[in-house]
């Protein structure tokens, strides 16, 4: 994969003379290097660079620690300065950026696209309340901070749970008869909607300071009513109440134990998040920004 986006850029390169702007989503080549940014820079060309992570930090887990070698997060610095214009998917993002750009520094939040994204109600509410998370290998470790609660609500409702991983194959969890199930693009949105619950746990730290809330605008799009860690724009996601927070393991449990016994509480609050979404996160909501902007750079 490493050489065939290598090898896929270098071609690129010699068509950046075809287009008006260059738009680069995080980076355009995964090695540690900004070569490829450089060159869209000197095109003559304008140049967009766009992200929604903290990505001037090296994060790292069990699961892509061996590949660490392979990035160099100090390369964001000349990524930015190399841009015409950034779009940042928060605030804290933007603040970084604009340490090393003159550029225009734009916030547009992560979008899901709500005609993809859809409720399905007939897939949850089954003979047990699925409570679940989505999200890869290298984040697993995020999941893993409510286990403990987890395991106490299976105890406390003998039965009545089930929890679903969706994107981490390889994980297990006996204790909570876990068996991780592999994410697809085909299988993705009713995955989501086999959850009566979604749950998004985060440490509080600086890499998920960066973090654009899109695992559980997802759930949300799709009506799954979610619980959160109180982290960076989790917050203002679940403002006016369309998500719960949770930052201590008592305020889990509190959130979860009354979802779990309450069902009208979990269909009013899977139809406050979806609404929120098509407000202010919606594909539809945020495209005359990005047209705004590709315009400005005419």
């Amino acid at each position: 994969i490493l050489l065939k986006g290598h090898l896929q850029r270098r071609k690129d390169v010699n068509r950046f003379k075809d287009f008006d702007i260059i738009f680069i989503q995080r980076e355009a080549s995964f090695f540690g290097s900004s070569h490829f940014e450089m060159c869209a820079h000197k095109s003559g060309k304008k140049v967009i660079f766009d992200f929604d992570d903290a990505i001037w930090l090296a994060d790292t887990s069990a699961g892509n620690k061996k590949w660490e070698w392979v990035k160099d997060p100090k390369k964001f610095n000349a990524n930015v300065s190399f841009a015409n214009m950034v779009i940042a998917g928060n605030t804290y993002l933007a603040d970084k950026a604009k340490e090393f750009t003159k550029a225009e520094v734009h916030i547009i939040p992560t979008t899901v696209d709500t005609n993809v994204h859809i409720p399905k109600w007939e897939l949850r509410g089954k003979e047990k309340i699925t409570i679940g998370w989505s999200g890869s290998f290298s984040t697993i470790k995020h999941f893993e901070e409510v286990v403990s609660v987890l395991k106490e609500l299976n105890k406390k409702h003998p039965g009545k749970l089930q929890f679903k991983i969706v994107g981490d194959a390889n994980y297990r969890n006996e204790e909570l008869g876990i068996n991780g199930i592999a994410w697809s693009i085909e299988t993705e949105v009713n995955e989501l909607n086999s959850f009566d619950i979604g749950i998004m746990p985060l440490p509080k730290d600086e890499w998920t300071k960066g973090k654009c809330g899109l695992k559980a605008l997802t759930y949300m799009s799709c009506e799954v009513p979610v619980v959160m860690s109180g982290v960076g724009v989790n917050i203002e996601i679940a403002k006016d109440g369309c998500a719960m927070i949770a930052n201590t393991k008592e305020e889990w449990m509190n959130a979860l134990d009354e979802l779990i016994d309450d069902k009208s509480k979990r269909e009013v609050l899977g139809k406050k998040g979806r609404q929120r979404v098509e407000e202010k996160y919606s594909v539809k909501a945020n495209e005359v920004k990005y047209l705004k902007i590709f315009k400005a750079m005419e």
